[in-house]
């Protein structure tokens, strides 16, 4: 699906303030997509500002090392977020991911505007520029750079090319395609470094990380005759392993690895006793973007998330069911 970004362009040229937002708990689409955008209107003369609920992830400061995305309440403050003249937010089209930037966002005279590839979607109020084939918002942010015609430098061909490599699994998820190798070729020429990108995002772990890694494959169980794998975290476990919650990045792709599965999911209680459930799919006639839905939740047809009420073991309950009627029903 080709966007028309001439629209986004007139408001880019008609504006000066810009505030840029994604999702709670980012990833480094959610940061990667906020840098290169950052820098794309920078250089364009603009004023730019990125305000996030929650904090950057340690292991996702190298993609920000001068530290612009600032958290709510943190660094930034609100003001930050109602005197823009334009309010971007990528990777998301959720309110409720938003969280408190969008209860600001909803009280501000800003225009709206949402760059994204997820299915789910809520009406924000904004001009959209979205592409649900797209492999990864960073993939949209760099088609708007060639439609803007201006070429990343060096920080943010990285970022664009992290939020590209992990949101593909480094390049072998079903949605890649010529499309997805050309554009990571041309952030390579525009300084983007794979080996070194890919020792930040996955050779920088910690031994408590490990410890909570091997605790969760330890309990991974199977259900469906094989074809459903799912494991589980508590969050007295973070504590007890000295892990944070940002060690369980991509552990629910683990669960795929086992043979003869078509749907996989990880259950994390967070320190507020709410269950961050992660779900992903092998087969498009899993869809699990619908199954997050029915938890006010959303995603891709292969990759979704929601956030369930405790207690742990109720929430862990629900999501199995779910998941269970949803891979019998994709048989």
């Amino acid at each position: 699906m080709n966007i028309n970004w001439e629209p986004l362009r007139q408001i880019i040229t008609a504006h000066q303030r810009f505030v840029i937002s994604s999702h709670v708990r980012p990833d480094a689409d959610a940061i990667g997509s906020e840098i290169g955008l950052a820098r794309l209107l920078e250089s364009l003369g603009k004023s730019v500002k990125i305000v996030n609920t929650s904090a950057t992830p340690a292991n996702l400061i190298f993609l920000d090392p001068g530290r612009q995305a600032q958290q709510l309440g943190a660094v930034a403050k609100p003001e930050d977020v109602t005197g823009a003249e334009v309010h971007i937010v990528v990777d998301t089209s959720s309110w409720a991911q938003l969280s408190d930037v969008g209860k600001l966002m909803r009280d501000s005279s800003a225009k709206r505007v949402v760059i994204d590839h997820h299915v789910s979607s809520d009406d924000l109020g904004a001009i959209e520029f979205k592409d649900a084939t797209s492999e990864a918002t960073g993939s949209l942010i760099f088609q708007l750079s060639e439609a803007m015609g201006v070429n990343p430098g060096a920080d943010a061909a990285t970022a664009l090319f992290a939020a590209i490599a992990t949101d593909t699994g480094w390049f072998r998820f079903a949605a890649v395609s010529a499309e997805t190798m050309r554009i990571a070729g041309r952030l390579i020429e525009f300084g983007a470094s794979p080996p070194a990108i890919f020792r930040d995002l996955y050779e920088q772990g910690t031994l408590a990380k490990m410890h909570l890694v091997g605790r969760a494959l330890s309990r991974m169980q199977i259900d469906c005759d094989g074809e459903l794998a799912y494991t589980t975290i508590q969050w007295s476990e973070f504590a007890e392993s000295g892990a944070v919650s940002a060690d369980t990045e991509d552990l629910v792709n683990e669960c795929l690895k086992v043979s003869g599965t078509k749907g996989a999911f990880i259950a994390i209680e967070q320190q507020n006793h709410q269950v961050k459930v992660s779900f992903r799919s092998r087969t498009e006639l899993l869809n699990v973007a619908a199954v997050a839905e029915t938890f006010t939740g959303g995603g891709h047809r292969l990759a979704a998330g929601a956030t369930l009420p405790g207690p742990f073991e109720t929430a862990v309950g629900r999501a199995l069911a779910a998941m269970k009627s949803a891979v019998i029903a994709a048989r």
